[in-house]
């Protein structure tokens, strides 16, 4: 288990109220009853930076909800690249789908800084959904919505150039799980160029070259671990070139 050699929490993780937990996450969803459920199932644990918690192709089924922190998830690409293909936050389930199916992992997770879990056996997670309708509801509602956003982010990267596709990945990610500063906001976490090549689906050199821009322009700044965007409104005219 990717998990290995982490300590559990000495204490269990303070259940949050609902206006703590990101709406639009699994745990979110959840009125206060099917939450407190949820954040009772398996055992808290904490992960440091950098640990890989699920390995693309591996036979494991357990669950992990995510208390805190920020995790990648990246897959192989057909020139074995590691492909970033999302970001999860705190309130989202992580390894649901093989828990599921019983298939194997569909993609590697990996902690972007320290990150808080709970970890679920497969029985425990599946005896959950049937009991609790509510919860299910939620799970369902989840995996629904991650189809649909990897749907959307294909269609709408068809017909772009590589500065407006990057432009579009950028403007995702800060308003997703940046921090938000007046017209700014900041994404305080590690994503490499290559990782930001493969979510905008172009070349290493063309997302330099849009990053560049993007910084002579006056629209971000970028530092070690971390992207500012200084101005929300310059990015969204990049994202629509033609308007």
């Amino acid at each position: 288990m990717g998990s290995s050699g982490t300590g559990r929490a000495r204490h269990g993780h303070r259940q949050s109220g609902a206006g703590e937990w990101p709406a639009t996450s699994p745990v979110g969803r959840l009125g206060p009853a099917d939450r407190a459920h949820l954040l009772a199932l398996g055992v808290p644990v904490r992960h440091p930076a950098d640990r890989v918690l699920m390995r693309e192709a591996e036979r494991t089924d357990h669950v992990l909800i995510l208390l805190d922190g920020l995790v990648k998830v990246t897959g192989h690409a057909d020139d074995d690249r590691a492909a970033l293909l999302a970001v999860r936050m705190r309130g989202d389930l992580l390894g649901e789908l093989a828990a599921l199916d019983g298939g194997p992992r569909s993609a590697t997770v990996t902690t972007c800084g320290p990150v808080g879990t709970r970890t679920v056996s497969r029985a425990e997670f599946l005896r959950c959904l049937r009991e609790r309708p509510g919860i299910a509801h939620a799970v369902h509602q989840s995996v629904v919505a991650k189809l649909r956003a990897a749907n959307t982010h294909r269609v709408n990267f068809v017909g772009c150039d590589a500065a407006t596709r990057l432009a579009r990945v950028l403007h995702h990610l800060v308003m997703t799980y940046g921090e938000r500063d007046g017209d700014g906001a900041v994404l305080r976490w590690p994503i490499t160029q290559p990782e930001l090549a493969t979510l905008a689906g172009a070349s290493e050199p063309s997302v330099q070259k849009a990053l560049r821009r993007l910084r002579n322009d006056g629209v971000i700044t970028t530092g070690y671990r971390s992207i500012r965007v200084d101005s929300l409104a310059r990015l969204t005219a990049f994202t629509h070139p033609n308007e």
